[in-house]
């Protein structure tokens, strides 16, 4: 996990300005200037992985648009060059690769649900979730299906081998009542700004049984990014929650798988859980007070 994030961050400093300028031409749809700042940076570097992302992220703001056609088309460019480069190398070598990779899938998932191919999507990211699970990507595909699928059907099981600071429950034993997940990490800003959005709304539904479980993981690093061994950085996790979380009451599991099979590829993730264990809201991202007050009053009805 420490080599994966800091492969990524490496990877965000060298290709940054191409992304940055590529973002911005796509954002104004100017197709043409995006394809020649690749194709530039192309000539410059070869179809290098950072060049390749850059690619993909062409293909990213045409589906932003909603430009379903073109969308699809950079996509597939993306995952030819992909695969070209993926005969020299494995996918997880670099940060670059799998970031354009995960983005061409993603693009044509949305895409395709964009365009009421509901069912072709699920089809396609189910596929692709196979052929890449034992690599960095997995997440990011579980996530872009959980979006399409999650919602109304019955919560996954959560690993609960280990939690900070002690035993916790599974979420079979509570079935009965209302549940949210709320999926952290300890490096997160805006996990932290979550929390005492997720400590008012507690305390308001106190008497309805409300639970919330605060799954997290560890990332192989502690404060500034120093290395360091599970125990340690179990430790590191237990203050950050105390410092952070002390007004949030919640059983914590720590699992890398949690977060796997939750696509939480996206920090903070957040899911309300009904009574009978029915997911109705799976959400990547921070959410305010006002988004999320009216949900948690319909799931504690329920």
């Amino acid at each position: 996990m420490r080599l994966i994030a800091l492969l990524v961050l490496l990877a965000t400093a060298a290709c940054a300005g191409l992304v940055q300028d590529v973002r911005s031409a796509t954002a104004e749809r100017n197709w043409a200037l995006a394809e020649k700042l690749v194709a530039d940076f192309q000539k410059q570097n070869g179809w290098t992985a950072e060049a390749i992302l850059g690619q993909s992220w062409i293909a990213r703001g045409a589906q932003a648009a909603g430009d379903w056609q073109r969308a699809m088309k950079e996509a597939d460019r993306t995952r030819q060059l992909v695969n070209e480069a993926l005969k020299k190398r494995k996918l997880d070598d670099e940060a670059s690769l799998p970031l354009a990779l995960g983005a061409s899938i993603e693009v044509q998932g949305l895409s395709l649900a964009g365009q009421g191919q509901r069912t072709e999507a699920v089809a396609l990211l189910q596929k692709e979730i196979k052929a890449w699970y034992a690599t960095s990507i997995r997440t990011r595909l579980q996530k872009n299906l959980n979006l399409l699928t999650l919602e109304g059907k019955p919560a996954p099981a959560l690993e609960t081998k280990q939690f900070l600071g002690g035993s916790g429950p599974t979420l079979a034993s509570l079935k009965g009542k209302p549940v949210i997940l709320f999926f952290w990490a300890h490096w997160c800003g805006e996990c932290k700004q979550q929390g005492p959005v997720l400590a008012r709304l507690q305390e308001q539904h106190k008497d309805s049984g409300l639970v919330v479980l605060g799954p997290t993981q560890r990332y192989g690093y502690v404060a500034g990014g120093i290395d360091a061994p599970p125990a340690e950085e179990l430790k590191y996790i237990a203050q950050i929650r105390e410092q952070f979380y002390s007004s949030l009451k919640m059983a914590v599991p720590v699992s890398e798988e949690n977060f796997k099979s939750w696509g939480c590829s996206t920090s903070p993730t957040l899911a309300l859980i009904d009574r009978a264990g029915i997911v109705r809201l799976y959400h990547p991202g921070k959410m305010s007070y006002e988004e999320l007050a009216p949900k948690v009053v319909a799931l504690v009805k329920k």
